[in-house]
């Protein structure tokens, strides 16, 4: 995989070369540039748990986004400068030159209009979470849909509407902040409560009383994370996508999914 790696490399950088009549040409693509700059900006927000987190008291970056993106620098042969960035001015921070790629977003159709979209390498979704100690015991989101089950969700969130839309049939308690709709499943107050899979795997390690109902095959309304990147930049995009393919092939996105996604500490 390390051969066909370094092969990509060569291949895409050669296509970059062989275009000069392509506006890619006239305006260097990002994988020249970085190539020759010998570092792969990446922006990234640090807030986003356990995907960018950002350790204040170091000064250093973890997570599955973070670690991904090291490797892409390291697959490219060049070093990673991680440049912080907000989810407010993302998409401005692409268009402005801030940095080379965004360490991974979910992909919308507003984003789409002003940046490039990878391929997804990831995808995100909504999952229930119970107490395993509680009375009562849920194998399905069906089993959820009940008259006797209270499902307590934040008040005016997505995952309200989620909720209703998901069990009919259920009490759907709304809290409002500084409520929390796991601490309510943890108080006893409610039996279920839902959010993404991202979230759940950081509230899972951090309180072992709660599980996700169902696998990762049973998760609702998913949405991929893709990279955000510039538009117009073929070359670079391209390289992108195929590293992208060869990493899910070698199974290492699998890898960081069971390790930064898992409820196991």
């Amino acid at each position: 995989m390390k051969k066909l790696t370094t092969m990509l490399l060569g291949l895409v950088a050669a296509v970059a070369l062989l275009a000069p009549t392509s506006s890619i040409a006239q305006n260097k693509s990002k994988l020249n540039q970085v190539l020759e700059r010998g570092t792969l900006r990446v922006g990234t927000t640090g807030d986003f748990n356990p995907m960018s987190i950002k350790d204040t008291a170091t000064n250093t970056l973890t997570g599955f986004d973070v670690e991904a993106m090291t490797q892409l620098a390291a697959d490219m042969g060049v070093k990673v400068e991680f440049v912080p960035a907000e989810w407010a001015t993302l998409v401005n921070g692409i268009v402005s030159d801030r940095f080379d790629i965004f360490s991974g977003a979910s992909l919308s159709m507003a984003r789409a209009k002003t940046v490039a979209f990878s391929h997804p390498y990831l995808y995100a979704g909504t999952v229930p979470l119970v107490n395993k100690k509680a009375p009562g015991k849920f194998t399905t989101w069906e089993s959820i849909n009940s008259p006797n089950v209270t499902v307590a969700v934040l008040l005016g969130t997505v995952f309200e509407q989620q909720a209703r839309a998901h069990f009919p049939k259920a009490k759907i308690r709304a809290v409002e902040k500084p409520a929390t709709g796991y601490q309510e499943v943890l108080a006893g107050r409610a039996q279920v409560t839902i959010t993404s899979n991202v979230e759940a795997a950081t509230l899972m390690k951090t309180y072992p009383d709660l599980q996700v109902v169902g696998s990762g095959s049973d998760m609702r309304n998913k949405r991929p994370f893709a990279y955000p990147m510039p538009q117009g930049d073929e070359v670079w995009l391209t390289f992108v996508n195929n590293w992208i393919s060869l990493k899910q092939a070698e199974g290492y996105f699998d890898t960081l999914e069971a390790k930064w996604l898992s409820a196991k500490k």
